[in-house]
């Protein structure tokens, strides 16, 4: 059986140190290798367009061949850049320790690249933003949404910075999500020795605690530390204020929540934990 890899995207932005050193983290306590993807988009790989309509009429011809001489030149660099990411990202991973790396540079769309690679993959590693984060920082990063939401695989969305993970918070609201993401967690050797804390926002319910307390079985079925309980208030306040005072150092949530319709939007609560988090956030399907 093949061992299923790390598919980790990278950018050049000052989110794909963090991306690099993520993977390697993951790859450290599951022995499994490293795979870096770099997408370049059709504007970046382009090179023949149409100038015609963009020049005016006794235009001499010269001038069009130029232009799609640069186009191919552009083209040629976008690819070289490209490979020089990759070439960075690979040193760092090999600096953390991580010995199976491969690098692949894509054409295309960064969502199909990712539905092509997930098959054998554990999980998808991407930044919170792309390569514009210093100009978008009360936005999420243009592809992250659409990832989220076509991935059939634990999507990890790195935070700016790295630190190796003592302490998980799993946000849980007993929806399926919610249990397939404590399932993940119980069976993936990535949480071992870790401390994990269950917490669910909102009043209290009999049902509710039930959830909670089938979920701390099944982690100290498998040996984790676990612990759960119940926070007044909203997710988004409550979770964030919660990561903050007691230094969490990871979020794991459900994507959509149990009690929201199913559909091409991800939960407004994930959406907002992901843009105010300064931890990673690990979401599941």
């Amino acid at each position: 059986m093949t061992t299923q890899k790390i598919v980790a995207f990278i950018d050049g932005s000052i989110y794909s140190e963090s991306v690099c050193h993520n993977a390697a983290w993951i790859a450290g306590r599951t022995g499994a290798p490293v795979e870096l993807i770099h997408v370049l988009g059709q504007r970046d790989t382009s090179g023949k367009r149409d100038h015609s309509g963009a020049i005016a009429l006794g235009a001499r011809t010269a001038l069009l061949q130029e232009l799609t001489e640069l186009d191919a030149q552009r083209s040629k660099l976008m690819s070289h850049r490209g490979r020089a990411i990759l070439d960075d990202a690979r040193a760092t991973l090999e600096k953390d320790g991580v010995t199976e790396i491969n690098t692949r540079l894509r054409h295309g769309d960064v969502v199909e690249a990712v539905s092509e690679v997930e098959g054998d993959a554990r999980v998808i590693i991407v930044g919170k933003r792309g390569e514009d984060a210093d100009f978008a920082k009360g936005h999420l990063g243009s592809n992250l949404e659409r990832i989220v939401r076509t991935s059939q695989k634990p999507v990890y969305v790195a935070a700016r910075a790295f630190k190796p993970v003592a302490k998980v918070l799993v946000a849980f609201d007993g929806g399926a999500s919610a249990m397939k993401a404590v399932d993940h967690i119980a069976r993936s050797p990535v949480f071992q020795g870790l401390a994990i804390h269950v917490v669910t926002v909102g009043s209290e319910t009999p049902d509710m605690r039930k959830d909670l307390e089938n979920a701390k079985a099944m982690l100290k079925a498998a040996g984790l530390e676990a612990q759960t309980s119940v926070l007044p208030g909203q997710p988004e306040k409550a979770l964030a204020d919660l990561i903050e005072q007691d230094s969490f150092d990871m979020l794991v949530m459900g994507a959509y929540g149990h009690s929201r319709i199913r559909s091409l939007i991800i939960g407004s609560t994930t959406t907002a934990m992901i843009r105010s988090c300064k931890v990673p956030v690990v979401l599941m399907r």
